[in-house]
């Protein structure tokens, strides 16, 4: 088991360095503990839909079409994700309005939520220029590690 004193120097040490992740496993407890701010853009193909041929029988042969998978229409969107697995807040407190909406001009800089992991409140960034089109979770939900909280629209 992990003493606290021991984590929050831990947190301390990973926030100072260039450590993006650090994970330890002592005593049958894990920790991890990730730097917040990493987004992940993804990016998805079109899928071409196929044709087979049903096998030959006794009655003429049948042409079996697939049908086409969905194609995601946000591949083009970025994805702004949980850099942890926390709470998702949008607004500093429950009085506040939220750090933005869908419409709302970003840069890299701006903060859009705010993580709580470990009674720690973490401000998430952007870290791309663009226009949020979708909010993806709600607020005070709890939110998994790589989990996308944000679409935006590039510029």
């Amino acid at each position: 088991m992990f003493k606290l004193s021991e984590i929050k120097e831990l947190i301390k040490l990973v926030d100072e360095s260039s450590v993006q992740e650090l994970e330890i496993e002592n005593e049958g407890s894990r920790l991890s503990i990730r730097k917040p701010g990493k987004t992940e853009i993804v990016q998805a193909a079109a899928v071409q839909p196929q044709v087979i041929a049903a096998p030959q029988a006794q009655q003429p042969a049948a042409v079996v079409t697939e049908a086409a998978p969905q194609v995601d229409t946000t591949s083009h969107l970025h994805k702004i994700v949980s850099p942890m697995v926390g709470t998702f807040y949008r607004a500093s407190s429950p009085e506040a309005g939220p750090f933005v909406s869908v419409g709302d001009k970003v840069v890299d800089k701006t903060t859009v939520c705010i993580i709580e992991a470990m009674k720690l409140m973490n401000e998430l960034d952007a870290d791309i220029k663009g226009e949020i089109v979708e909010v993806l979770v709600e607020n005070g939900q709890l939110v998994e590690y790589g989990q996308p909280l944000f679409l935006v629209k590039p510029e």
